[in-house]
């Protein structure tokens, strides 16, 4: 199996855990706060599952314009999500970069770019920008920076699914501990992301000049029902332990605490829980 597949297959498999664990009422304050009909720009944007949540939500958007840095994402963003929609019974036509959505008289562009959305996206004079699971991925200060040059005056900023630092696996086993400090410590260690970035980002809000106007928790839950998981959430949580075995070679418990992990998921026995944020503000008008 290709990394690109694997990653693809990844970042659909997410969707239902995304879902449940954003934070009903920082989304609800999203919605009653953006223009009826917004132009929508999103940082780290994947497959684009975005644009159907934001229609589910009750958001039309005037555009949309997805940025992301791997290309083969965005190739596959552009054939998944017209097909997506249509599943779902909306009108969407394919286009050379997205999709246009809705009948003829009142299309809506869809798009999806190639390209760093730090440097892409400013200018964008956007109403609102969503940057989900993102912030986590990169330089915290630069990212803020971007994301007001790509907002319009008053526009509204929406960081659901920020990561910040616990991450969990149960039952127990003794080896969580040097684990868990490991993976954190190797995202540390990458240039441009922190293990801590949810609580960082309320500290550096409280500096500027954009208003924070909701935060809450939004903790992806994992969790085996009869032994069985909802959806495609076995894979899912089969490519969390990749990204966790990644970080920990050379630690002397990785290969049993890895075996006992990979057991009880295949046993339906594995519970797996991710601490984050949800984040809105507004720069100013």
């Amino acid at each position: 199996m290709s990394h690109s597949h694997a990653r693809r297959r990844y970042l659909t498999a997410k969707q239902s855990v995304d879902d449940r664990a954003r934070s009903r009422r920082v989304r609800a304050r999203m919605c009653n706060a953006v223009a009826e009909q917004p132009t929508v720009v999103e940082a780290g944007c994947g497959v684009g599952n975005s644009v159907a949540s934001l229609l589910d939500w009750g958001i039309s958007p005037a555009s949309y314009r997805g940025v992301d840095a791997d290309p083969d994402i965005v190739a596959f963003a552009r054939s998944f999500l017209p097909k997506l929609l249509r599943r779902r019974g909306d009108a969407a036509r394919e286009t050379a970069d997205g999709c246009l959505l809705g009948g003829e008289a009142d299309e809506v562009p869809v798009t999806f770019q190639a390209a760093d959305a730090l440097t892409a996206l400013p200018g964008a004079d956007a109403e609102l920008l969503i940057a989900q699971s993102f912030l986590d991925l990169v330089p915290l200060q630069n990212a803020l920076d971007a994301i007001s040059g790509a907002l319009a005056p008053g526009g509204f900023a929406y960081a659901p699914l920020t990561f910040d630092g616990v991450t969990l696996f149960q039952p127990e086993h003794p080896g969580d501990e040097q684990v868990i400090a490991a993976y954190h410590g190797d995202i540390d260690g990458t240039p441009g992301r922190d293990s801590r970035a949810g609580r960082r980002l309320i500290d550096r809000l409280r500096d500027r000049e954009e208003a924070l106007l909701a935060v809450a928790a939004s903790d992806w839950i994992v969790r085996p029902v009869d032994g069985q998981y909802r959806d495609d959430e076995r894979y899912f949580l089969a490519c969390i332990l990749e990204f966790v075995a990644e970080a920990i070679e050379g630690v002397d418990c990785a290969e049993d605490w890895l075996t006992t992990r990979r057991e009880q998921l295949s046993s339906g026995a594995l519970t797996f829980i991710a601490h984050g944020y949800d984040l809105l503000w507004q720069r100013p008008r």
